[in-house]
């Protein structure tokens, strides 16, 4: 079978010269490899996901020169597949209802920091502090039924208690230049969320679900996503899913070094074609020219 790689953006704002250079990566390793290249459009998160910016990735990718297989898969059309895998991480005991909001996880926290400062994820997130692992289920049941909002979370420690010896191939590179067979550490992202009460799935569920069933068996994203690999193994494993190969790249930033934002228009495509650039303009602004 020929390889399978996959450009999956967000429909919650307008493609940068970051999104570009991921795109242009896949569609260049499909071609050197007789692969296929599939586009997944991630649009779980219906508040902020609009039909003008999914159309718009149709049109900045196909101005870029690339090609896709069609049609492409839209996530909220495969919700089913993600309650599925919920539903068997929650059968082997590794899932739990938590009812905080972000300013009450603050408020924990800020309790626990009289005793040193609070651990934070690989992105700067506080972690979770637990609490709701010590409700009842009789507590957690009449919370649900209340109508009270909640989010899925793993159980991270009982999760890694089933696993050993985690690692991934890394045919790019990391922040600090990681390369070959990585080691994962789920454990830093403490218990991440899989679902919320509104939605089945959340986007470390929904990617690993999705790269199994498209067959994609190589990786390619930026590198803002390497440390969340180790979430991503954890699931594969969990779930008896295939192990694809990664290939993080550096990102495109701004003049400053900050990392590129959709908010950007000095770096958006379509203000960058308006504005006269060609597709040859663009490779070369991200180093593929």
């Amino acid at each position: 079978m020929p390889p399978v790689f996959r450009f999956a953006p967000s429909p919650n704002g307008f493609l940068h010269l970051g999104h570009a250079y991921s795109a242009l990566l896949n569609f260049e390793r499909a071609r050197e490899t007789g692969g296929r290249l599939l586009l997944r459009i991630e649009d779980i998160d219906a508040t902020r996901c609009r039909p003008d910016y999914e159309s718009a990735i149709y049109h900045d990718l196909a101005w870029l020169g690339i090609s896709w297989e069609t049609p492409a898969r839209r996530q909220s059309e495969h919700l089913a597949d993600y309650r599925a895998a919920l539903q068997k991480l929650s059968a082997l005991g590794l899932v739990y209802p938590a009812f905080e909001s972000r300013a009450e996880i603050a408020r924990l926290v800020a309790a626990r920091e009289v005793d040193g400062p609070w651990p934070h994820d690989p992105d700067g997130a506080l972690l979770y502090p637990g609490d709701a692992k010590l409700l009842s289920a009789g507590e957690r049941e009449q919370l649900m039924t209340s109508g009270a909002p909640y989010a899925l979370r793993l159980d991270m420690v009982a999760a890694c208690r089933r696993v050993a010896g985690l690692t991934w191939n890394e045919l790019g590179a990391g922040p600090d230049g990681e390369r070959g067979i990585v080691p994962a550490r789920p454990e830093a992202w403490g218990d991440v969320i899989l679902a919320r009460k509104e939605t089945p799935t959340s986007y470390h569920l929904s990617v690993v679900v999705d790269d199994a069933l498209q067959g994609v068996g190589e990786i390619a994203r930026g590198q803002d996503l390497f440390h969340a690999t180790s979430v991503h193994r954890l699931l594969q494993v969990l779930l008896g899913l295939p192990e694809p190969a990664y290939r993080h790249h550096a990102l495109i930033r701004d003049g400053e070094g900050r990392k590129l934002s959709k908010s950007s228009r000095s770096t958006g495509l379509r203000d960058l074609r308006a504005a006269g650039a060609t597709p040859a303009d663009i490779r070369r602004t991200v180093g593929l020219g």
